[in-house]
């Protein structure tokens, strides 16, 4: 009888378990597809939105501020949000790559200048002039994050207030929550988008399967309105239209 009960308990444990494994891969998923709030998880840094924050589309990118390809794709997508007015929301979420020593001071800066209210502008001319600052000494990458900032501020920025929190806690925290929410899906590189928790991988001819659509592409060397085009499909087949 004490076999007996042992075993039973011990397949409630496994079930247990497996409930909890399949609780928590649901609860990933579904905060990898939608716009996360500001939470002490992320440091109380909400997820950055290109496009309305209440469009009916979400597509996730994960990206490095010096990746090289993240930059070139950068004013694809945001011509993409623009061109498909309020019906898609990009939303930005770090992925840093171990070997690019200033992508961490980066996305830190882009953060700190976040909290003032100047992200994208700010991400904007960190992608811009990727080339300034990718291999600039600490010092130089300082005056050069400073001027980004002031300019995409147009000087109503709080500098000091920029500086200190650039290494403030909530910050790392931000930054880690992006990067837990990309491993555990196992990213491998960046600039990376998701709809539906499913890879659209722009950079060689592929498909997702949205709203039990098939959405295709033939090329991964799309043009800005190739590129918004793809966009455009994903949204279509995710409203039904």
């Amino acid at each position: 009888m004490g076999k007996i009960l042992a075993g039973i308990l011990g397949v409630v444990a496994v079930v247990l378990v497996g409930i909890a494994i399949v609780k928590n891969g649901n609860q990933s998923t579904d905060n990898y597809c939608r716009i996360l709030e500001a939470s002490e998880e992320n440091g109380y840094i909400a997820d950055h939105v290109k496009g309305s924050a209440d469009a009916p589309v979400v597509i996730v990118e994960y990206a490095d501020f010096q990746c090289p390809g993240c930059a070139s794709v950068n004013p694809l997508v945001n011509s993409a949000v623009e061109k498909l007015d309020g019906k898609v929301a990009v939303v930005y979420r770090n992925f840093l790559l171990s070997y690019h020593k200033n992508g961490t001071a980066a996305a830190s800066a882009a953060e700190a200048a976040g909290l003032q209210g100047y992200w994208k502008p700010f991400a904007d001319l960190l992608f811009a002039n990727q080339s300034e600052w990718e291999y600039a000494t600490p010092s130089e990458r300082t005056i050069l994050f400073n001027e980004y900032f002031m300019k995409a501020s147009d000087g109503n920025g709080d500098l000091d207030k920029f500086l200190s929190d650039i290494s403030s806690e909530n910050i790392s925290k931000k930054i880690n929550n992006d990067m837990s929410m990309a491993k555990a899906v196992n990213l491998q590189g960046t600039p990376a988008f998701y709809i539906d928790g499913q890879v659209i991988d722009w950079s060689i001819a592929s498909s997702v399967e949205v709203n039990g659509k098939t959405v295709s592409w033939d090329s991964g060397r799309l043009t800005a309105d190739q590129f918004a085009q793809l966009f455009r499909d994903i949204a279509d087949a995710k409203l039904g239209e």
